[in-house]
């Protein structure tokens, strides 16, 4: 079974400050969704606290370089928590996409 992370971004500078970095940003959700890294993305509730993505198939150190390239922490407008999960039960559907 893969080791999954979660990633927490939370906004440092505010998320109006992050704005001129969005479209950057979804680009660098895009590729790692389409090379497989990020199973699921998306915004938190309320939005202003950040975003959260789960990955898959890396390890902790390629999960730290993966966030370092994220848009939003190269222009210092957030900062990410990782937290590395090592699945010990997972349901029937979703065995075959943490293989």
């Amino acid at each position: 079974m893969s080791t999954l992370h979660l990633l927490s971004l939370r906004y440092t500078a505010g998320e109006r400050a992050a704005m001129p970095f969005v479209a950057a940003h979804v680009e660098f959700l895009e590729r790692h969704h389409r090379d497989g890294t990020f199973l699921v993305s998306g915004q938190t509730v309320p939005a202003d606290q950040g975003g959260a993505i789960v990955a898959a198939g890396i390890d902790r150190a390629a999960a730290e370089r993966v966030v370092a390239e994220d848009p939003f922490v190269v222009a210092g407008v957030a900062a990410y928590t990782i937290t590395t999960i090592d699945p010990g039960r997972v349901h029937p559907a979703l065995g075959d996409l943490l293989r």
